[in-house]
C-alpha cells in the first residue's frame, strides 16, 4: 500500500530529507487553506455601507468573530484531537468554508455578512491540527518555522491571486473569494494526504522534547494554574501582536493605498517573501540549542527583539529616513519575529524545560482565543471609536502601543519562568540529595 510504504520510507529518512518533506506538506497544507480565508481581504467592496458602518468592516469583523468562537472551540478539540482523525478533520472544516463561501456569492449584501462568519468559524482550527504532525520532535524549530512563514507568505499570495482575478479575469469581488480558494482546492487534497504519511515522533523525540499527550479539562486546568501568571504575561503579548498583524493583515489593502501602491498585485508578494525567508532563517536556526531552557530564553529574546524593531522602524518611517516598502517589510520582519515563536517553538520548548506531559496544542490555542478577541477589540473601537481616523494613522498608533506593551510583558515573562525554573531545579537538587 502506497501510503504505509511512504511512512516506512520516511522513518528510514536522515533528518534532512524528513524535515524538507514535513515542511513542504505542512506548508502547503496551511497555505492552500488561507485561499479559503484571506483573498476576500483584497476587495475593496468601495461606497458599501451597512448600519452607518463600512461593509468591509463587517465583512472583517464577521470573520475573525467566527474565527475568533473557533479559537475558544479548538482550546477542547484540538488539545483532545487523536491523530487518526486530524486529516478528516482538516478536509471537512475547510470544505464547510468553502460552502460559506458559496454562499457569501450567492446571498445579496448585506446578508452575506453572516457568511463570513460561517467562513472563519471552522478555519481557526486548522493551525493547530496541522501543527500537531510536528511538535514534540527535535527538529520541531525547523518544521515549525517552516510551517510558519506559510502565513506570512501565503497572505500575500492568495492575496495576488484574488486582485489577479478581479483585475484580469474579471471575476465580481464577491464571487472572487470561492474562485480563489477553488485554485487551491486540489492541491490540498495532495498535501493533507502526504502530511498524513508523517510517522509519530520517535522515542529519541520524546526523550528530548518530553512526549505528547491529547489533554482532557482537568488536565488543562492543572496545567494552567501551575504556570498561569507567566501565561497571563505570554496571553497579553500575543493579544497585541495578534490585534496589530490582523489590522495589518485584514487591511492591506487600504494601507498600501494610503501609501500610494493601491494598483498594485505585485507589493503584496514583493515585501512578505524577504520577511518569510528572514523569519524562516532565524526561527529554524534555533534548532541548534540543544538546551530547551536556553532556547526558552532565546525565544524571549526574539519576540521582544522583534517587537522593538516595529517600534523603531515606524518611527524612522515618520521621520522620512526609510521608504513606505521598507517600512512595511521592517514591521512584518518585527511582527513576525514576536508572532510566529507562539505559533510554534516558544510553546514547545516551554513544555519541554518543565519536562511537562502535554501538548502544544493547547496552549496555542489558550492564546490563539483571546488573541483574536482582542483583534475584534480593536475592530470596534477603530469603527465606533475613531471612525475618522485614516487607516494609516491608526495603524501607526498600534504600533507604537504594542512597542511599549509588549516590551514590558515580555520582560515580565521572561523573569517569572527564569524564577519558575530555578525554583524547580532547586527541588530537584533537594531531592537528588535527600535520594543520596
Amino acid at each position: 500500500m502506497l501510503a504505509t510504504r511512504i511512512q516506512n520510507w520516511l522513518r528510514r529518512q536522515n533528518s534532512a530529507i524528513f524535515s524538507l518533506y514535513a515542511i513542504v506538506a505542512a506548508f502547503c497544507t496551511y497555505s492552500c487553506m488561507y485561499a479559503f480565508r484571506k483573498p476576500f481581504a483584497v476587495a475593496t467592496f468601495s461606497g458599501l455601507q451597512f448600519a452607518g458602518v463600512d461593509y468591509k468592516v463587517w465583512l472583517i469583523t464577521a470573520q475573525v468573530l467566527g474565527y475568533t468562537l473557533s479559537k475558544f472551540v479548538g482550546i477542547k478539540i484540538v488539545s483532545e484531537m487523536k491523530n487518526g482523525s486530524r486529516a478528516v478533520s482538516i478536509l471537512v472544516l475547510i470544505g464547510f468554508a468553502a460552502l460559506s463561501l458559496l454562499g457569501f456569492a450567492l446571498v445579496p449584501a448585506p446578508y452575506n455578512i453572516a457568511c463570513l462568519f460561517l467562513n472563519g468559524l471552522p478555519l481557526g482550527m486548522i493551525w493547530g491540527l496541522v501543527f500537531s504532525y510536528l511538535e514534540g520532535r527535535k527538529m520541531t524549530e525547523a518544521l515549525g518555522a517552516g510551517l510558519s512563514v506559510s502565513f506570512i507568505f501565503s497572505s500575500g499570495m492568495v492575496k495576488a491571486v484574488g486582485k489577479y482575478l478581479i483585475v484580469n479575469w474579471g471575476i465580481s469581488e464577491y464571487w472572487m473569494p470561492l474562485v480563489a480558494g477553488m485554485v487551491f482546492f486540489m492541491p490540498l487534497l495532495l498535501f493533507v494526504w502526504l502530511l498524513d504519511r508523517l510517522p509519530p515522533p520517535t522515542p529519541e523525540d520524546n526523550r528530548l522534547r518530553t512526549k505528547r499527550e491529547p489533554m482532557n479539562s482537568s488536565q488543562r486546568r492543572k496545567f494552567f494554574k501551575t504556570f498561569a501568571p507567566g501565561l497571563i504575561f505570554l496571553i497579553i503579548t500575543y493579544m497585541a501582536l495578534t490585534a496589530y498583524r490582523d489590522f495589518r493583515d485584514n487591511f492591506a489593502a487600504e494601507i498600501w493605498k494610503s501609501l500610494g501602491y493601491g494598483s498594485s498585485s505585485k507589493v503584496f508578494i514583493m515585501t512578505e517573501i524577504p520577511i518569510a525567508i528572514a523569519v524562516l532563517v532565524i526561527m529554524g536556526s534555533l534548532m541548534v540549542i540543544r538546551s530547551n531552557s536556553r532556547a526558552l530564553w532565546v525565544n524571549h529574546i526574539l519576540i521582544l527583539a522583534g517587537i522593538l524593531i516595529v517600534g523603531l522602524s515606524t518611527l524612522l518611517f515618520e521621520q522620512h529616513l526609510i521608504s513606505a516598502p521598507v517600512w512595511m517589510t521592517l514591521v512584518g520582519l518585527g511582527l513576525y519575529m514576536g508572532y510566529v515563536p507562539f505559533n510554534s517553538i516558544l510553546f514547545d520548548r516551554m513544555i519541554a524545560t518543565f519536562h511537562y506531559v502535554s501538548n502544544v496544542g493547547f496552549l496555542i490555542y489558550l492564546a490563539d482565543s483571546f488573541g483574536y478577541l482582542a483583534s475584534v477589540g480593536i475592530l470596534f473601537y477603530k469603527e465606533f471609536g475613531h471612525p475618522d481616523m485614516k487607516w494609516l494613522d491608526f495603524f501607526i498608533s498600534m504600533g507604537y502601543i504594542l512597542t511599549v506593551s509588549g516590551s514590558v510583558t515580555m520582560v515580565a515573562s521572561w523573569i517569572y519562568f527564569h524564577k519558575k525554573e530555578s525554583m524547580a531545579n532547586y527541588r530537584s537538587l533537594n531531592h537528588h540529595l535527600a535520594g543520596a
